[in-house]
């Protein structure tokens, strides 16, 4: 990816292999649901109705059925308390409690009340980044990205740094990504991210496992299997922008990698042909084992990419007793993969395509989906049908030119696709007037989503039918977290960045 955006819970039915179980509440006549998953944080098991990980579970399904928010009551949404922030929020706060968890565009971590908005603490400024800011909160602590070169780590009670770990291996790699826990272990990948102008050229994307106790690097994943195609001096790739689904009854972490660069190619080298072959292990998603860091499986998407197509996005979903890897991103393509060995059992187009089948480049051409189109945003899961996100916005590429201007936003309009996924036949599209940027969140049988240019739309999850359109003062590019009856959602006003929340 040449540039950087703009700026579940596991089933209520109790089950022999499910891992919840029903346990007394605090009186006789009621119950509530606690997880008993061994290696989730204790905030997952205790809270686990709130917003604890960056896609709610480790299915990555962004969707909740612990509130009151439905179809009949949506239209009573408003504004509870803002917060405001020094820096463009990019990734989902956590909701843990009576507490909210951000990290800003500036580095700074902060910790809300959860009812009010008012501050509890915050960090000073851990320094900016090309990509994501974000945060993963486990066993009462907080962690967070240390500008563009690697993790912090900091009390969830008062914000007291505790570690720090440096991850970047050279001025073009940055972290460009939300930290996710899982058994002991801070899940994260550096990727090649243009900073300041600076070549990308011998940048390699790495998946990183850290000890969430001490930051030391328990194994690391290297993306590109080689030595860079061939071209150390000119080529690189790989790594992830998006937090790995989780399955912890197999021990698997699935990832979704990003592209190869330079795309489309060079002066010297145009079409790509300083790296030759399909180039692995870009475009593809990654079966990793949590505890060795070995590899499982690969299934690519885009074998030697022209038009900067990264994969973004895995999730887990739940098909009639069985599960499916869901694996979607930039190239405006959504597969569903076994599990066991990441064969393909579906494939589905979604959006705009055109020109993207092309196996070079003869002169300019306009390509769709452009540099910034496709499932850029996190899509959400829930009842066997995943719903994306799609941004319609084509780039006119050139055979030789690396690094080029990304889609412009804003010509055609945005859709959010309903797909089966026991087969991927799309159940419903529609369409949406921009671009949606913030990750798809399902709430009961809704199905929200924010544009980037600052409008909350709500649809209905049965047939898409659009119900509700709310203007936010500013544009969208964070992603909404629910918890109960409270919506809070980042927005990057011009001026003043802020937190949102919205409730009955």
């Amino acid at each position: 990816m040449s540039l950087v955006f703009l700026a579940a819970f596991f089933g209520a039915a109790c089950t022999d292999d499910d891992p919840t179980k029903l346990v007394a509440g605090p009186s006789t006549t009621t119950t509530r649901t606690e997880i008993v998953l061994p290696g989730a944080a204790s905030e997952y098991i205790q809270h686990s109705r709130d917003w604890v990980l960056p896609g709610r579970d480790y299915n990555n399904s962004r969707a909740t059925f612990d509130s009151r928010v439905s179809s009949r009551n949506v239209s009573d949404l408003h504004v509870l308390w803002e917060a405001p922030v020094s820096g463009a929020l990019s990734t989902a706060p956590i909701i843990i409690g009576e507490t909210v968890h951000v990290q800003d565009g500036s580095g700074v971590i902060r910790a809300f009340d959860r009812m009010k908005g008012t501050p509890r603490w915050k960090t000073t400024p851990y320094g900016a980044t090309a990509g994501r800011f974000g945060i993963a909160v486990a066993d009462d602590r907080v962690f967070g990205i240390l500008g563009s070169r690697g993790i912090v780590a900091v009390s969830a009670t008062t914000g007291t740094e505790i570690w720090r770990k440096e991850l970047a291996v050279n001025a073009s790699t940055a972290i460009d990504i939300q930290p996710i826990f899982f058994s002991g272990k801070i899940f994260v990948s550096t990727a090649p991210v243009k900073i300041e102008g600076r070549s990308m050229a011998g940048a390699r994307g790495v998946l990183h496992a850290l000890s969430a106790e001490t930051g030391e690097t328990l194994w690391t994943f290297d993306t590109v299997k080689g030595d860079l195609w061939g071209h150390p001096e000119i080529n690189s790739g790989g790594g992830a922008r998006f937090p790995p689904a989780i399955d912890p009854r197999s021990n698997t972490l699935y990832w979704a990698t990003a592209s190869p660069a330079p795309s489309p190619g060079t002066k010297e080298f145009a079409n790509g042909s300083s790296r030759p072959g399909a180039n692995l292990y870009t475009n593809s998603a990654l079966a990793i084992d949590i505890d060795s860091g070995q590899l499982r499986w690969h299934h690519q998407v885009h074998p030697h990419d022209l038009f900067d197509r990264d994969l973004l996005h895995t999730m887990i979903s739940k098909v009639d007793q069985r599960e499916v890897v869901v694996a979607t991103g930039k190239g405006g393509v959504v597969v569903g993969l076994r599990p066991k060995d990441g064969s393909r059992i579906w494939s589905t187009k979604v959006g705009l395509h055109r020109n993207d089948d092309l196996q070079q480049l003869d002169s300019p051409t306009e390509v769709a989906p452009g540099t910034f189109g496709g499932v850029l945003a996190p899509p959400a899961n829930a009842d066997g049908i995943a719903y994306v996100a799609v941004v319609n916005a084509p780039t006119t590429l050139n055979r030789d030119v690396p690094n080029q201007k990304p889609s412009e936003l804003g010509k055609n309009d945005g859709e959010i696709v309903a797909i089966d996924t026991a087969d991927g036949a799309i159940k419903w599209s529609t369409k949406l007037f921009g671009d949606p940027f913030g990750g798809i969140t399902i709430v009961n049988d809704l199905v929200l989503a924010t544009l980037v240019d600052g409008t909350l739309v709500v649809i209905n999850r049965n047939d898409g039918a659009q119900l509700l359109q709310i203007k936010l003062i500013g544009g969208a590019n964070g992603h909404m977290s629910v918890a109960g009856n409270m919506f809070v959602v980042p927005v990057d006003a011009l001026e003043s960045p802020r937190l949102v929340a919205f409730g009955l």
